[in-house]
């Protein structure tokens, strides 16, 4: 048997905002807190479901180098462009990291920063 992702983790400086920006963009809800310093997000069914988890744990220092993990988001039940604009107005912002401008991706960052990029293909939401 094959291992799959349960869940990822995310070092943060405000843990609930950053629940409150990835539940509004994936449609997750709170699984777990620890008062401010940890929240478990994740699909309304729960842990171990075809999704992982996003556990945002409190950082007060950023941890030196670059972050070497981000998200890839994919539109479910809008185009692309529809969806930018979505995330813009929930507080993602456009990130410059050398793209071109012929990329069929658009890269942003999450309130705190965190690169992550929205994909082109729509999914199923299932």
């Amino acid at each position: 048997m094959a291992c799959r992702i349960g869940e990822l983790v995310l070092g943060c400086r405000d843990p609930e905002v950053l629940a409150r920006f990835w539940c509004e963009v994936l449609d997750f809800v709170v699984l777990d807190r620890e008062g401010n310093e940890f929240f478990e997000i994740g699909p309304r069914e729960g842990f171990g479901g075809p999704q992982p988890t996003i556990i945002l744990s409190r950082r007060d220092e950023p941890e030196p180098g670059k972050t070497r993990l981000h998200i890839d988001v994919n539109p479910t039940d809008r185009d692309q462009e529809a969806e930018l604009e979505r995330l813009l107005a929930l507080g993602a912002r456009p990130a410059d990291i050398g793209q071109t401008g012929e990329e069929q991706w658009h890269v942003l960052a999450d309130p705190e920063g965190n690169e992550f990029c929205l994909l082109k293909a729509r999914l199923n939401p299932v």
